[in-house]
């Protein structure tokens, strides 16, 4: 593996392959909230010009980056051809983690963290849309997905 940060090295295969959803825009080199909006509005405002309708629906995911369930996080990694020392570590990164929760001077007991990838680090947003890439399988024809991290916008054209 060439050497470089794990970020990169993570997300070097699926680039070179296009494994990575293009309806993603978080947390990638040349893809943001910006691009998200600039190809939703290109989208809508043809279909205005072309006096049709257009549905939208939008949906952020509740505590999207706790969800992550880690064994299927890997089985995804595995399937994309995430080198098995680079799928080793991240198993390592994922792994014996615990939490506790303190309300002012009270102190919970220590559990076990089951899912979900760490939020505030930099890896945990881009395990967190790997697992999500395949999510645009499931959208139908005719219906148009965005993607940005957590957040999807999907929308329809229709004759009105």
């Amino acid at each position: 593996m060439p050497r470089c940060g794990i970020r990169e090295a993570l997300l070097t295969h699926p680039h070179k392959q296009n494994i990575i959803t293009p309806e993603q825009h978080g947390f990638l080199c040349r893809k943001s909230t910006v691009t998200n909006l600039l190809e939703c509005a290109s989208d809508w405002n043809v279909a205005i010009d072309a006096a049709f309708g257009i549905d939208i629906v939008y949906l952020d995911y509740a505590k999207a980056f706790d969800s992550v369930v880690h064994s299927k996080l890997l089985a995804k990694l595995k399937h994309y051809g995430t080198h098995p020392l680079l799928l080793l570590w991240i198993n390592s990164f994922l792994s014996a983690r615990t939490q506790q929760v303190r309300v002012s001077s009270s102190l919970s007991g220590i559990a076990p963290v089951i899912s979900g990838v760490p939020q505030g680090s930099v890896l945990g947003p881009v395990l967190f849309i790997l697992f999500i890439n395949d999510i645009s399988s499931c959208i139908p024809d005719g219906v148009i997905l965005k993607l940005y991290a957590d957040d999807a916008k999907l929308y329809s054209v229709f004759n009105m």
